[in-house]
């Protein structure tokens, strides 16, 4: 019970953090955040299939640094971290369905962060673009192992309730058109004993790969037949989670997530459908 309400009261810290961060976005110039939404949606689109890196990118681009595309996601790579900023898939069944076999892959280093780095450190390699949901290729799965697509996670986050929320983002592909996942790390402040906010995390390795505080899953949901889409925003503390707790516990509102990462979805989403329904409810 102790560890449900403190998972409770982080996030609603999280959205509180968000109603912070919208009054300090109020005061800032309006025709910047247009410049930059219109630069966002501007970016080719170039349609490959069944689950390729070109098709994910159809509701736009949260941020535009350090863009990697690989054979089944693209994301967005922060050398500060060490981690990426987001990563992007699309899920359907087409994707979730070949040959690949988990076995044959192996973690691979292509930027600043090393498998050194999280030896004996007590965190994961978490995925955040998740092997299972590409099967459809070899490549594409063993694309997931390269550590811009992983951050430090909590082993039993990882294996347990981070598991569940990937294995509903597969479910998912059941009921929608395609399931377009975006998944990344936060670094939320806390209130210490001396009644202050502070940004603290832990860094790993020769590389100080860091520990993010939270992980966040925003769903794009296309609806069969062009009816639209759905909207679902997932934000977990980076700590063991009593599996007791059902997953809808932690939806939150998508401008949380905006606010606390600087990242945009709502703009773009717009831009691609005249029907969105954003899902908040717990």
């Amino acid at each position: 019970m102790r560890r449900m309400c403190r998972t409770g009261a982080t996030l609603l810290f999280g959205a509180g953090i968000g109603a912070s961060a919208s009054r300090l976005l109020s005061a800032t110039d309006g025709h910047e955040e247009e410049d930059r939404a219109g630069l966002l949606s501007t970016l080719p689109v170039v349609p490959v299939s069944p689950g390729g890196s070109g098709a994910v990118m159809k509701y736009g681009f949260p941020s535009l640094g350090n863009i990697k595309t690989r054979e089944s996601y693209v994301t967005s790579y922060d050398p500060r971290t060490r981690t990426a900023s987001w990563v992007i898939e699309r899920l359907n069944p087409a994707s979730l369905s070949g040959p690949s076999d988990r076995k044959y892959c192996e973690f691979r280093e292509d930027d600043r962060a090393t498998n050194a780095d999280y030896k004996g450190s007590g965190f994961d390699r978490g995925h955040l673009a998740a092997a299972a949901n590409h099967k459809w290729s070899q490549k594409a799965m063993d694309d997931t192992f390269y550590l811009s697509n992983v951050a430090p996670q909590n082993p039993h986050l990882n294996q347990n309730t981070w598991n569940n929320l990937e294995k509903m983002c597969r479910s998912l592909t059941k009921r929608y058109l395609n399931v377009y996942v975006c998944t990344g790390p936060l670094y939320l402040p806390r209130q210490e004993a001396d009644g202050k906010f502070y940004v603290r995390y832990q860094v790993l390795g020769r590389n100080h790969v860091a520990v993010p505080t939270h992980f966040f899953k925003v769903l794009i949901l296309e609806q069969p037949d062009g009816r639209g889409v759905e909207l679902r925003s997932y934000v977990l503390p980076n700590e063991p989670i009593d599996e007791k707790v059902p997953l809808e516990r932690f939806l939150v509102p998508i401008e949380t997530i905006e606010r606390a990462s600087g990242l945009l979805f709502v703009p773009n989403v717009m831009k691609r459908t005249s029907s969105l329904k954003a899902i908040a409810d717990r």
